[in-house]
């Protein structure tokens, strides 16, 4: 290996060898494994909050996003021992394992380590690690917007706006943010006292709600022949077992994306919202945090 394929580096205290720095990792605009690992910890001091205490699957593509990525949950080989691990219950893995080590960021290093081994998305659940046994409780619920064929953005806005206003009146405070490709996330707050179970239900029947009041536009059914000319709201993301990609996460399009917080007006504005890192860099020194909202408690989700 040549030398220009091996870095030592010192972050946050701990000793790292950054491997190959400059391969690229987005094909469209060259943009390298280093560019990758000094973006995360560009903005680290808004993104740990958000991954704060809560499992993290990463998404990873060793060769970059034009090829082969992998899913990774368990914490891989070699792990360092100052990386946070916390063993948790996996029932129905896919993999066979009732137990599965998962990776907790906290700390700007494990960030870097993440990126030298080509992590680019960064998924979380909406429950934290303290809850080691099930069922748990979420303390966000979140709302994927996700539209089909013949729909896109416009309608992904005004689904939004709907939702917001649904939710509002269970009390309920809804922040948007750009998925980095497509689509748009509503997250709103919740108190950390009901079960994932109670949250996903409710999540549930508010989009049959508005699917059956807004048939032309929204469809709560996850099959995607239904989708066509609507867009989905997937109320599922609220099982325990899944995960969302978290605020700004990268994204695997030929160029770096972000997922983006945003606010409502600049939701509605029709500016382009897959934003490209430096974008969101920007933003942050300007704006700070605008999912800051969302690591205070918020209310109980209505019961039925």
């Amino acid at each position: 290996m040549s030398g220009d394929e091996r870095t030592e580096v010192t972050i946050d205290g701990e000793r790292l060898t950054l491997t190959r720095p400059h391969k690229v990792m987005y094909p469209d605009t060259g943009f390298t494994k280093a560019e990758v690992i000094d973006y995360y910890l560009t903005v680290a001091d808004h993104l740990l909050p958000h991954l704060a205490d809560r499992p993290v699957t990463r998404i990873r593509y060793p060769n970059g996003t034009s090829e082969m990525k992998f899913y990774e949950k368990n914490a891989p080989k070699g792990t360092p021992e100052w990386v946070r691990t916390e063993n948790l219950p996996t029932p129905g893995s896919s993999k066979g394992r009732a137990f599965t080590d998962f990776v907790v960021v906290e700390r700007v290093a494990t960030l870097a380590w993440l990126g030298n081994l080509a992590a680019l998305e960064l998924h979380t659940t909406q429950w934290k690690v303290e809850q080691k046994e099930e069922p748990r409780h979420p303390d966000r619920l979140v709302a994927d917007l996700d539209p089909g064929e013949g729909a896109g953005m416009a309608e992904c806005v005004e689904v939004a706006l709907i939702l917001r206003d649904r939710l509002a009146q269970d009390g309920l405070t809804a922040y948007p943010k750009s998925s980095g490709k497509k689509g748009v996330h509503l997250c709103c707050p919740i108190a950390a006292e009901q079960t994932d179970g109670v949250v996903s239900d409710y999540a549930r029947r508010v989009a049959y709600e508005l699917s059956e009041e807004y048939g032309d536009l929204i469809t709560a059914n996850m099959r995607k022949i239904h989708r066509t000319g609507r867009v989905f709201i997937d109320w599922s993301q609220n099982n325990a077992a899944k995960t969302t990609v978290a605020p700004y996460s990268l994204r695997n399009l030929g160029s770096p994306t972000v997922s983006t917080p945003l606010t409502w007006d600049e939701l509605q504005s029709g500016m382009d919202v897959a934003m490209p890192p430096e974008t969101v860099v920007s933003r942050l020194e300007s704006h700070g945090d605008l999912w800051a909202p969302l690591l205070e408690p918020g209310p109980r989700v209505p019961e039925d």
